[in-house]
C-alpha cells in the first residue's frame, strides 16, 4: 500500500511511526510548516517532519492546497490512500478524492461525538469515563465522514490530558493499521453517522482555562486535568498573581465558606472549596516560576487557610 501521510503533532507521529515500522511504503509526509517558539523565535519543525526526516521520507509542507495548489505534488506520489492525523488544515475536495482508497482520517473521539479541533480535552472536561480513535473517510464536512471502524480506550478518574493522549495515540495506531489491512483484503466497511448524535469540541480558548470554583468538585479536577501539562488552566492569588494549577484529586471533605477559599494545607498540598466538595491541589506553577509540589508552594506562605482563589475584582 503506498500512502501520503498528513499530520502535525505528538499524535500523528506516532501514527506514522506505526506505518512505517509496518512496512507499508510512506511515499511522503505532508506537515505544517514550521513554527517560530521561543525567545528567538527559531522555527521549530512539527514531530511528523523530525520523524519523516529521520526516516528518509519526503517532507511537503505547502502554505496552501487551494486553487489546485497540491496538484502537481499528488500526481507525482501517485499514493493509494492517504491517511490524515491531526494535520490542522481543511483538504480541498481534488486532494480527498484522488486516492484509490480514500483519504482516512484518524480523529481522537468516539464519532460522531467531539467532532472538532479539541476532542481530548473536551471529553475529560465533560468527565467522560472512555474515548476512542475512530478511522473515518473524509468528506468536506468537519469530521462528518462514514465511521470506517473505532478503537475505544478507557478514561480514569486521575487521568490527565498527556496519559489519555498516549492511549489514544496508541489506539490510533492500531487503528490506522487495520484500515490498512482490510483496504489490502476489499472489505473496508462504512457507515454513515448519526448527525443528532453529534457535539462539537471546539479550540481551547483563554477563558476555557480560567478555573470556577463555583462548579462541582469534579468540574474543576476534570478542568484541571484536561488541561494538564498544557495548556494549564489557571487561577489567581489574592494579591492577583497568576496561579497555574497542574495536578488535583478529589476528595471526601466538605467545608463551609466562599467558593475558592483555602480550608485546609496539609503535607500533600491544600484544599480548595468547590460548589459541592473540596479539592486538593497537589502541583501547581506560581507566576514567574516553575512547576513545584502544591505543599512546598504553601509552606513558603504563599497560600495560607482563608485565602480566596478566583478571577481579581474589577474595580
Amino acid at each position: 500500500m503506498k500512502i501520503l501521510f498528513m499530520g502535525t503533532p505528538d499524535f500523528a507521529r506516532a501514527i506514522l511511526e506505526s506505518l512505517y515500522d509496518s512496512g507499508e511504503e510512506i511515499c511522503g509526509a505532508v506537515t505544517q510548516p514550521d513554527k517560530p517558539k521561543g525567545r528567538g523565535y527559531k522555527l521549530i519543525p512539527s514531530e511528523v517532519k523530525v520523524f519523516a526526516e529521520e526516516h528518509g521520507i519526503p517532507v511537503f509542507q505547502p502554505a496552501t492546497m487551494k486553487d489546485g495548489a497540491f496538484t502537481e505534488t499528488l500526481e507525482e506520489l501517485a499514493p493509494d490512500m492517504i491517511v490524515v492525523a491531526a494535520y490542522g488544515k481543511i483538504l480541498p475536495p481534488y486532494v480527498l478524492d484522488y486516492p484509490k482508497y480514500g483519504c482516512v482520517n484518524a480523529h481522537a473521539s468516539i464519532l460522531p461525538k467531539y467532532r472538532g479541533a479539541s476532542p481530548i480535552q473536551r471529553a475529560i472536561m465533560d468527565g467522560e469515563s472512555e474515548s476512542g480513535v475512530t478511522a473515518m473517510y473524509m468528506d468536506v464536512g468537519l469530521d462528518t465522514g462514514d465511521i470506517i471502524l473505532c478503537e475505544k480506550i478507557k478514561i480514569d478518574d486521575n487521568d490527565d490530558f498527556e496519559a489519555v493522549h498516549d492511549k489514544l495515540a496508541a489506539a490510533g495506531s492500531k487503528a490506522i493499521l487495520e484500515v490498512v489491512r482490510l483496504a489490502k483484503n476489499g472489505e473496508v466497511p462504512r457507515e454513515k453517522q448519526d448527525d443528532s448524535l453529534s457535539c462539537y469540541a471546539p479550540k481551547i480558548e483563554k477563558e476555557d482555562r480560567l478555573i470556577d470554583f463555583s462548579a462541582s468538585a469534579a468540574e474543576v479536577h476534570n478542568r484541571i486535568r484536561a488541561l494538564s501539562p498544557f495548556p494549564r488552566a489557571f487561577t489567581y492569588l489574592p494579591d492577583g498573581k497568576l496561579l497555574q494549577i497542574t495536578a488535583s484529586q478529589r476528595t471526601d471533605r466538605r467545608a463551609d465558606g466562599a467558593a475558592g477559599a483555602v480550608v485546609a494545607e496539609d503535607k500533600n498540598g491544600f484544599y480548595v472549596k468547590c460548589s459541592d466538595g473540596v479539592i486538593l491541589v497537589t502541583e501547581v506553577i506560581p507566576e514567574g516560576k516553575g512547576k513545584m509540589r502544591a505543599a512546598d508552594f504553601a509552606r513558603g506562605r504563599k497560600i495560607s487557610v482563608g485565602d480566596v482563589l478566583g478571577a481579581p475584582c474589577k474595580e
